[in-house]
């Protein structure tokens, strides 16, 4: 069981189901209205997302166990402790399942869940090789985990799609972090990944703009005039500052470990981005 919750990656599914919660009961919702959350065209839109998302996640250990034998033996799952036919078995069926939800739901929700299973795929097999393109489909698909459930709820609204962005941007920079922790694993297997391509240094020289402009994005947010004292001061201290500490330790980092702490600090403001969704109004 422990192998499948981290073949799966099972904690990142569960900020799926949070995000998408936040989304429906906080931004879609007059004030907070956590009932919202539990209709069940919602909770069929979330599990058809979880389910195109574990695909994603299978489909990419698929094509990965030799990388993945290089960059993070201990964590391994395909080809260690499932077959790989099995895996490859287990994604054709959940994302299949993700999909026809998402057609039943609405035409919409299918077309956007059929593309993410799609471009999961090229991801796995050869986006994530190619330089930075792999990198933005990723964060197009953190965007559109949040933007599905306005699109299925027929309320695309600023405020939705501004969280949309924030979620762009932050995955972009971790996915390109990813990339630096990964990339002795990726050098041995032909991808052209930022990193091997241009070298560390000079990736940095490309997060430092990225970083400089989430930041400026959470200073016109926390600038606005219609967000309230308790939303900028949380802003401020949980996002904000954590980003300038962020930079501070990208110009330090040169070794894996370091890249694997800024990854992690990545999804830290991911989730406290997220989260200030309850502060909303």
């Amino acid at each position: 069981m422990k192998e499948i919750l981290n073949l799966v990656r099972f904690p990142n599914l569960l900020l799926i189901v949070l995000c998408q919660a936040l989304v429906q009961a906080c931004l879609l919702a007059s004030g907070i209205n956590w009932s919202k959350a539990l209709e069940p065209g919602f909770i069929m839109l979330t599990v058809s997302t979880v389910l195109v998302a574990a695909g994603g996640y299978i489909i990419n250990d698929y094509y990965d166990v030799k990388i993945d034998a290089i960059n993070k033996p201990e964590r391994m799952v395909v080809g260690k402790k499932v077959r790989r036919r099995h895996a490859m078995t287990v994604h054709m069926m959940v994302s299949a399942v993700g999909v026809l939800l998402g057609f039943w739901l609405s035409w919409q929700v299918g077309l956007i869940n059929l593309g993410a299973v799609l471009l999961l795929w090229g991801y796995s097999d050869q986006l994530k090789k190619m330089l930075l393109i792999g990198n933005v489909a990723i964060a197009l698909l953190g965007a559109s985990m949040l933007l599905v459930v306005a699109v299925y709820a027929d309320k695309l609204n600023k405020i939705t799609l501004g969280y949309a962005l924030f979620a762009f941007l932050i995955s972009l920079i971790r996915e390109i972090v990813k990339d630096m922790e990964d990339v002795k694993g990726d050098a041995s297997f032909g991808c052209r990944t930022l990193p091997i391509v241009a070298g560390l240094r000079n990736t940095k020289f490309v997060l430092y703009p990225l970083l400089a402009l989430f930041m400026v994005f959470v200073l016109v947010v926390i600038f606005h005039n219609r967000t309230g004292s308790w939303f900028d001061s949380y802003m401020a201290l949980l996002v904000l500052v954590p980003s300038l500490w962020f930079i501070v330790r990208l110009v330090r980092s040169d070794k894996k470990k370091d890249f694997t702490f800024l990854s992690n600090l990545g999804k830290f403001l991911m989730l406290t981005g997220i989260l200030s969704m309850l502060l909303i109004g």
